[in-house]
């Protein structure tokens, strides 16, 4: 998930071409009718609806709360657990930085950054518990849940599945659910939502070395440089392009309200079509299972880089037959 140098030289280089959001598209329906999803538990999770039944109130409460519940799923052993890991540190984060507890960051505008914080959090929030009870959720979050309570992921899916439906199909809607401004105001909350990249841009560290830790994934470095363009993909390219994206969304659901409906259309298929990309990341399910034991920390991996880096198609399977797994 590292962020290229062109990238980080231009906040805005790497945003998602049309070619990636048609392919998304083809990957949203090829993946309906080739994917199985674990359904919803059929008994809701008493303690974790309880605990998150509630709407956020602040930041402090969007922090307080998501970490109970990672360390309530971590501890039942359920793998959506994986994703909290990561936004929980992103949180953390992002609060450091409007309470000046981070020196290398700051945002021009504090009090929009904590609402526009707490409303992303928001979207989780009702995601999670809507699954728990059974209820409709955005595309991409029911393969994301649907996949980690599948048991068949491994760990780095399980939190870039979740960062893909939190930022590819979330972020807009918070976005304007806060409202963006308009003129030297949209400026402004611009520059704050760029600033924020620079908490993302640390994120790697989270997930290579907390999760491989939590999650007895030692091998976890290792196998996401051998993914190589994986998460880019699934993410439309990296997290900078992922949240240009949402921004771009959100500035059009306020300059062109009448695009509303195309609007959600398009960040709905894009961000459901990035998770099953995640899922079929063209590699037969031999490989697959020689990416969990890499993950695990056996010793695999020029074996494995082999096999991955000789498929350049990123379609077919491992067996010849051109179809998905």
């Amino acid at each position: 998930m590292a962020t290229t140098a062109a990238s980080a030289r231009d906040p805005e280089a790497g945003r998602p071409r049309l070619a990636a959001e048609l392919r998304a598209v083809v990957d949203r329906f090829w993946g309906r009718l080739t994917r199985t999803l674990a359904a919803p538990p059929s008994d809701p999770d008493p303690e974790l609806t309880a605990l998150l039944a509630a709407p956020f109130s602040s930041v402090d409460d969007v922090y307080d709360r998501l970490s109970a519940a990672e360390t309530h799923l971590r501890n039942d052993g359920d793998r959506r657990a994986v994703f909290l890991t990561v936004y929980t540190a992103m949180t953390e984060r992002v609060r450091a930085g409007i309470e000046g507890r981070d020196r290398g960051r700051r945002f021009e505008d504090s009090d929009w950054t904590r609402r526009y914080l707490v409303a992303f959090a928001e979207r989780y929030r009702r995601a999670i518990v809507d699954f728990e009870r059974g209820r409709s959720v955005p595309p991409a979050w029911r393969v994301a849940f649907g996949a980690s309570l599948g048991g068949e992921t491994l760990v780095l899916q399980d939190a870039l599945l979740g960062i893909n439906a939190h930022i590819v199909h979330d972020l807009a809607f918070a976005l304007d659910d806060v409202g963006i401004g308009d003129g030297a105001e949209r400026e402004r909350r611009h520059a704050d939502h760029l600033a924020i990249n620079e908490v993302l841009s640390g994120l790697a560290d989270v997930v290579q070395t907390t999760l491989a830790s939590v999650y007895e994934a030692a091998g976890l470095r290792e196998v996401d440089e051998l993914f190589g363009r994986l998460d880019e993909t699934a993410t439309l390219h990296g997290l900078r392009a992922a949240r240009a994206f949402a921004w771009d969304n959100a500035v059009l659901l306020a300059d062109r309200p009448r695009l509303a409906p195309v609007v959600r259309w398009r960040v709905r298929t894009v961000a459901a079509g990035s998770a099953y990309a995640l899922l079929s990341p063209g590699v037969g399910s031999p490989l697959l299972d020689r990416l969990r034991a890499a993950e695990r920390g056996e010793p695999m991996l020029a074996a494995v880089s082999g096999a991955v880096h000789g498929d350049e198609s990123g379609r077919g399977r491992a067996d010849g037959t051109g179809r998905r797994p």
